[in-house]
């Protein structure tokens, strides 16, 4: 499963305002507002659910026990 991630969040919220706030013509039977709004709030829940839900599960690290052990003595017989 991959997320939607914080770069295409933005991107929906620019797009949605652009939609809603920059553009105004019209399109018989569909309203560009509704479609604007629509994207920022899609882009807004996709930024909530990439930083709260998912972004948590970036952040962890393994660690790991070394496999090989090297053990050093002192001669004594010298």
């Amino acid at each position: 499963m991959t997320t939607m991630g914080i770069g295409a969040s933005i991107f929906l919220i620019v797009l949605g305002a652009i939609f809603t706030f920059a553009l105004d013509f019209d399109i018989a039977g569909i309203d560009i507002d509704v479609i604007g709004w629509i994207f920022m709030i899609g882009g807004v829940l996709g930024l909530l659910f990439t930083t709260l839900i998912w972004g948590p599960r970036n952040r962890a690290t393994i660690v790991s026990e070394p496999t090989h052990v090297r053990r050093v003595e002192e001669r004594t017989d010298i």
